[in-house]
């Protein structure tokens, strides 16, 4: 993956080798294109590869007639995007720009030509990355979201998106860019906020449920067998599952109900990961992990919700809460824990306007210049006050004790005592929430010098104890007084990640026992895959 950060232009300096391209050729069928012919529309599913013989070939805007940026593709490059490798859709439109020729070779020969010539499966996974991030980055933008910043439908669909991995754009409704998107797409901006995918198609519904089914990211039971595992929560151990099951063979399912990464996705900076001396962000760690897996053939649903886990014959029947059914030989159980909520009034109304559980990018833009509150002492609650003081006027950190000794690795501790616009505040909490449509103040309680105090703070970030997302699973499996699911002796498995109920898994922070780390958590979901390897030869 080491060109994920080059540009679109420079795609080119790793291209397919003459005995790759003459592979295609023999896989796949040539198409003649004229001058102006659209290739791809956003939105296509990306159902075939296309090499180019000759010719140019660049985003297209139709509403303005024009091409978007400089860059192009020519011969010798290829026309796709990262939904390749899991049958997701394109989100820019595509239009030749010259008369030209191209190798069209259909998904599923694609995927398998990729199997077999690792090599030619290298360039191609790294260049589709590099699209991906380039998009990020430089705002090549597939999706555009117009409405105002304080609506939380507009937040919670932004959010989806830029956790994903999702070129997005926002919109102030009473911009030129929104007026002139309104009149080209029939819209009115300040009505209601508006989701455009690509160039033109405005979305009927705002929610992240409806983009990820438009972009193929969604799970689809008609075109759905049975898998060999079904792996629900796409954490750093989901996912190590996911990789290691792909590359052993068997098919597999991610079920995750936000976006890949989990609690580790929202991490701005890990710093005491091997193998990255100057740290990586925790979306950039899965985000790699998330390409590595379906580079193997595991597949992955989003945005959804396991509600049930029952028997069905000699497999498990998985129903998501879109009331899909998905139908497995064994279950690994990565869903991590979540955030407690916390006992305020006015919470709920807040969350999403002002109340989160992750400190991304997203959530640091609602509150930037403004003072902010993270309450924990936990690793978390270290790595999100640091990422936000860089765009916040000032952080103040919450503890309920009188230390972080206990709770922090010490060299966050260090950081964030040297930080000048953050203050740490002992035996301090929270205890009511002011605002409008949006969160504008909280008022503290300093258990120290027994006063309370107001700040003007727009955001509070909520990381103080953590629970199990075991409701799922009914009592199917064996917990101990605190919820954790029981595997191991513990449990009478039959393996160190078995849990009490044969066929069904545990890894990660939500089992009883884990060590809370990202490294020892990738550590168990690449191990119980050769669990579930015996369980199934076993039947």
């Amino acid at each position: 993956m080491d060109s994920m950060a080059e540009d679109l232009r420079t795609m080119v300096r790793r291209p397919l080798t003459e005995a790759h391209v003459a592979r295609l050729r023999r896989e796949g069928t040539e198409q003649t294109v004229e001058e102006g012919e659209i290739i791809l529309r956003s939105g296509d599913v990306l159902d075939r590869f296309l090499f180019v013989e000759d010719g140019r070939f660049a985003i297209w805007d139709p509403r303005r007639d024009a091409q978007v940026g400089e860059a192009s593709l020519g011969p010798g490059q290829f026309i796709s995007e990262i939904g390749l490798l899991n049958g997701g859709s394109i989100l820019n439109t595509i239009r030749a720009m010259a008369p030209g020729r191209l190798t069209v070779v259909p998904r599923a020969a694609m995927l398998a030509l990729m199997s077999a010539i690792p090599e030619m499966s290298d360039i191609i996974v790294s260049v589709l990355a590099a699209r991906r991030r380039a998009m990020v980055d430089q705002g090549w933008s597939g999706i555009t979201i117009v409405g105002p910043a304080e609506d939380r439908r507009v937040r919670r669909i932004a959010a989806f998106a830029a956790r994903n991995r999702l070129p997005v754009t926002l919109l102030d409704p009473a911009s030129p860019a929104a007026e002139e998107l309104g009149e080209s797409c029939r819209f009115e901006p300040g009505a209601a906020p508006q989701v455009v995918l690509g160039h033109g198609e405005v979305l009927d519904d705002i929610t992240p449920a409806a983009l990820a089914a438009r972009l193929g990211l969604a799970f689809d039971p008609g075109t759905a067998s049975t898998f060999d595992v079904a792996i629900v929560g796409g954490g750093p151990s989901g996912v190590a599952a996911g990789v290691y099951a792909g590359a052993e063979g068997l098919s597999a399912l991610i079920v995750e109900d936000m976006a890949v990464g989990g609690q580790a996705g929202t991490s701005s900076r890990i710093e005491n990961y091997m193998g990255f001396p100057t740290g990586i962000s925790g979306a950039d760690l899965c985000w790699r992990g998330e390409v590595q897996a379906m580079k193997f053939g595991t597949r992955f649903a989003m945005p959804h919700r396991v509600s049930t886990c029952r028997p069905e014959g000699d497999n498990w029947c998985l129903t998501l809460d879109n009331g899909a059914r998905v139908l497995a030989r064994s279950v690994v159980v990565a869903t991590g824990v979540e955030y407690r909520r916390l006992p305020l009034p006015r919470l709920e109304e807040f969350e999403g306007a002002g109340v989160y559980y992750a400190a991304t990018e997203m959530e640091a833009r609602w509150c930037r210049e403004s003072e902010v509150v993270v309450i924990g002492g936990g690793n978390s609650a270290g790595q999100a006050a640091m990422y936000l003081s860089r765009s916040s006027k000032h952080v103040h950190v919450l503890v309920r004790g009188q230390s972080l000794a206990a709770s922090m690795s010490a060299y966050l501790i260090g950081r964030l005592t040297q930080e000048p616009n953050v203050s740490i505040h002992y035996q301090a909490q929270v205890t009511a929430l002011q605002g409008g449509d949006a969160l504008e103040s909280v008022t503290i309680h300093d258990g120290i010098e027994g006063c309370d105090w107001q700040v003007p703070a727009r955001a509070v970030f909520v990381m103080v104890g953590a629970q199990p997302n075991t409701g799922w699973l009914d009592g199917r499996v064996a917990v101990d007084r605190a919820g954790f699911i029981q595997t191991g002796a513990a449990a009478g498995g039959e393996g160190l990640y078995a849990t009490s109920c044969p066929g069904i898994f545990a890894v990660g922070d939500v089992r009883a026992g884990s060590v809370k780390r990202v490294a020892s958590a990738v550590g168990e979901g690449s191990v119980v895959i050769s669990e579930v390897w015996k369980h199934l030869a076993g039947r």
